[in-house]
């Protein structure tokens, strides 16, 4: 734990440029050099027999599969580092062994052209020490060499054709170095302090609750802050009871949030915002500024709930598509979940995809301020995720069934049923305040897991035995 003495550097001056002045707030997303080493394996050539077999253009798939990876890498924003031969059993492997300890990088791609190449995938492994993506096209392995391998910490094997599965692997691996950059900025009590997260690396910065309070009274109503809150009306299917100067206030409340993320270095925030309402501190909650944060692909989790905002950065890093942190609900006469909460984002997709539609609404508890009522695609496979702690990680998948209007309902403005995969009754789903985002990515998810030693954890596919009643004792 770092004191508060020494966090009085650069995060804490004061800051000379005027309160006006824009904030880009895509700069808070990191984007760490990240180092790939590629290799390709093979027998020597010419060879006689075996897979992948004589009639396979092995020079020819190999450029094929190079130029896809030099693709991925681009996209991913992943440095590759191609060995200049592929090596055989005469040479070239204690050379590839020596460049991964001398220089390590972030990972290394090895890349397997026969079948009889899995000694020198293992012997790079092992002798290397880094994490380690084997991709082997079809033709390149029987499950008898996957088998174990494929389960060892540390390592990825990808037996397909699919390059795509490189290209989450290189994601996979930035994600890792963009953890390890970042510092969470976290808004409650009164104290400051830092420490950092095993495992993931990141920095969490606590800073008093009514820092963002006292600067959101002196914010004054910019330009920025007039666009955006005439944006995020015109872009509304329609507006329920935010009035055009609650929605200011909730610009403004943006406005401030990023002016503080610089202020205090930091690359993603959560605050203990029903604390703030509660108080009365603010006019508005930042439930508004906190979907546009997402959207961006920076994360302003809710409740200063550190694993919970660390579990928004995992879909955000892992999968560049924003989540929705969220109070989970048993409807237990459709055994569905449903996931509530004011702070949706409407990028689902993708951050470079189109939006969902949103409706603008106030905050469900309060009734005051700008909350995006988000209207969940019905049938997307959806994903759920929570960190218990650096090193526990709960994993489920379900299908969107229908959006939940309130009212009727009470709760939050954003709420939709799940139906679960894998589990039979949805009042056993695992954990608060998950993180829901599109897409089906538990085998993702689980291979992230085992690369960087966090334990991937379900929720129970089949209900326990009714619980008895407590006896009571005279």
């Amino acid at each position: 734990m770092i004191p508060a003495a020494a966090l009085s550097g650069s995060a804490r001056a004061q800051d000379p440029k005027p309160l006006s002045d824009p904030v880009d707030l895509a700069g808070f997303r990191p984007k760490p050099k990240t180092r790939i080493l590629t290799v390709a394996a093979r027998q020597k050539t010419p060879y006689w027999l075996g897979w992948p077999g004589t009639s396979y253009d092995l020079e020819g798939k190999q450029r094929e599969f190079s130029q896809a990876f030099a693709q991925s890498a681009a996209r991913v924003g992943v440095t590759l580092d191609r060995h200049p031969a592929p090596i055989d059993p005469a040479g070239g492997l204690e050379e590839v062994v020596r460049k991964i300890q001398s220089q390590p990088p972030d990972a290394v791609l090895i890349h397997l052209e026969h079948i009889r190449c899995w000694d020198m995938a293992d012997k790079i492994i092992s002798g290397g020490g880094v994490p380690s993506i084997v991709f082997a096209p079809v033709g390149m392995a029987f499950t008898g060499h996957v088998k174990n391998i494929s389960r060892r910490r540390g390592v990825q094997v990808i037996s397909s054709m699919e390059t795509g599965a490189v290209e989450q692997a290189m994601r996979m691996v930035r994600a890792k170095r963009q953890f390890a950059e970042s510092r969470l900025l976290v808004l409650a009590g009164k104290e400051r302090k830092e420490s950092t997260l095993e495992t993931l690396g990141t920095k969490v910065r606590y800073i008093p609750r009514s820092s963002l309070s006292e600067l959101f009274q002196k914010m004054p109503e910019t330009e920025e802050a007039r666009e955006i809150a005439g944006r995020m009306r015109r872009g509304a299917r329609k507006t329920v009871e935010p009035t055009e100067q609650d929605t200011l206030n909730a610009a403004r409340s943006f406005v401030t949030a990023k002016r503080l993320l610089r202020d205090e270095e930091s690359n993603a925030v959560t605050s203990d915002c029903l604390g703030m309402v509660q108080s009365k501190a603010v006019p508005t909650p930042p439930c508004m500024a906190a979907s546009l944060f997402q959207d961006a692909g920076v994360t302003y989790g809710c409740e200063a709930d550190v694993f919970g905002a660390i579990s928004l950065m995992f879909s955000s890093y892992l999968f560049d598509k924003p989540g929705f942190m969220n109070d989970p609900v048993p409807e237990t006469v459709k055994n569905l979940l449903i996931a509530a909460h004011c702070v949706s984002p409407t990028l689902l997709h993708g951050f470079d995809k189109p939006a969902e539609p949103y409706i603008l609404r106030s905050h469900s508890e309060s009734n005051i301020g700008v909350s995006l009522q988000v209207l969940w695609k019905e049938g997307q496979p959806v994903t759920l995720v929570r960190f218990q702690n650096p090193n526990e990680l709960i994993v489920d998948t379900g299908k969107v069934v229908a959006n939940v209007d309130t009212p009727p309902a009470g709760g939050c403005r954003t709420s939709f049923e799940i139906v679960m995969d894998r589990v039979e009754d949805a009042r056993d789903v695992l954990g608060f305040h998950q993180v829901v985002f599109y897409g089906d990515h538990r085998r993702d998810i689980e291979a992230f897991c085992q690369m960087y030693g966090i334990k991937a954890i379900h929720s129970p596919q089949q209900s326990p035995e009714p619980v008895e009643a407590e006896k009571k004792t005279a």
